[in-house]
């Protein structure tokens, strides 16, 4: 029984920006009141762990355990803990439902108060870490979640129970990238049936709103992508158009100029999945004038601002904001987790690479390449 006692596990640590990862054993201590031990089994990388270990992150701090996208089975809880117990199957959560602060009880916003100034901190709510490496020295917790490490520690409003029937390795998925997108396209726009949606960005979030906006019954999707090797995976999450900005542009013409020729006066919605902030602005302009709204989802680097001009919103543009695709983790992932059992959300695609856990920094390099949306690694390799 480890219930109760310290734990040693291996762990991927950042010790410092722009450095690889360190793969090493650590002590992992049991949880306190509120807190859940889970025995993380599999867990993908997604850019913003990248964004954190480049070193551009505001909240970035070292060392850390980074890792947010990830699934296991809880091994232990601490006392009151009365949503999850030992053995269910979970996925980790990087915004926290509490049910009770201000923002959970307005029905407005996923955005939960009860651990963000803490988990913002890198640190567990009680302002200590459960991270230990060989020498004694705490290591930081990141967002809330912590998955490159075979055990973590969570706050037990930042995990959710999930059907022990949906298999880890594919909905660890579900922790961020999937999720993200298709909620932003479902929930924060709640796009319609026959509405045009242009996505600037095709990885995994981009794709995910997609498909969103396919199973909703959007006329036109169209993805706009540098790249052209993600023409295919676009038509396949359910593109009807792709346009390469560099390429497939007249000369002097922009990428707002053609989206709005050819959706005669432009977009109902534009997604941002890019977090370049001259995108951000090209998505807002090829919005259509009186009701067109462009939702940003990627996140820009520290001290990066948007701009455009007054007269875009005056006009009756309207500029929001997702994270984590407006779901409420606790109360919404089992809705998901159904809708990917009916074949309405696409997970399994998203997986075109799979490593052993000690490949880590394999599975960081992967992401820079146009042929990788997700690299799932096993925890148990």
């Amino acid at each position: 029984m480890t219930a109760g006692k310290p734990i040693k596990c291996i762990a991927a640590v950042a010790y410092e920006a722009g450095k690889p990862l360190t793969v090493e054993e650590i002590t992992v201590d049991p949880p306190k009141a509120h807190e859940v031990r889970v025995k993380i089994d599999y867990t993908a990388v997604c850019h913003t762990d990248a964004y954190t270990l480049s070193g551009v992150d505001p909240e970035g701090a070292f060392p850390a355990i980074l890792g947010h996208e990830g699934a296991g089975i809880v091994e232990s809880v601490g006392e009151s803990v009365t949503n999850v117990k030992p053995g269910d199957h979970v996925i980790a959560l990087y915004t926290a439902e509490c049910q009770k602060c201000k923002f959970c009880t307005s029905n407005k916003t996923n955005l939960c108060s009860s651990v963000r100034a803490t988990q913002g901190k890198g640190v567990m709510p009680d302002g200590t870490s459960r991270f230990h490496n060989a020498k004694g020295e705490d290591l930081l917790h990141f967002m809330g979640c912590s998955t490159f490490s075979r055990y973590t520690v969570l706050a037990d409003v930042s995990v959710v129970a999930i059907d022990p029937k949906a298999p880890l390795e594919k909905v660890c998925l579900l922790g961020c990238g999937v999720t993200t997108g298709y909620g932003a396209a479902v929930k924060t726009a709640n796009v319609q049936k026959g509405d045009t949606v242009a996505v600037f960005g095709a990885g995994t979030v981009g794709l995910s709103v997609v498909q969103g906006a396919k199973v909703r019954g959007c006329s036109k999707i169209i993805v706009v992508d540098i790249n052209d090797d993600k023409k295919t995976w676009a038509s396949e999450f359910g593109a009807t158009d792709f346009i390469n900005p560099m390429k497939d542009l007249k000369k002097g013409e922009t990428i707002v100029d053609k989206l709005v020729e050819i959706t005669d006066g432009g977009l109902d919605f534009t997604f941002d999945c890019t977090g370049n902030v001259n995108v951000m602005r090209d998505a807002l302009e090829a919005c259509h004038k009186g009701w067109g709204q462009s939702i940003i989802i990627g996140v820009a680097a520290a001290g990066k601002e948007i701009s455009t001009r007054p007269f875009q919103l005056v006009t009756g543009r309207v500029w929001k904001g997702s994270a984590f695709g407006g779901i409420k983790g606790r109360s919404e992932m089992n809705g998901l987790i159904s809708d990917y059992f009916d074949g309405k959300l696409k997970v399994d695609e998203f997986i075109t690479h799979r490593r052993g856990f000690t490949e880590i920094n394999d599975a960081f390099e992967d992401l820079h390449h146009g042929d990788c949306l997700r690299t799932v690694l096993d925890l148990s390799k």
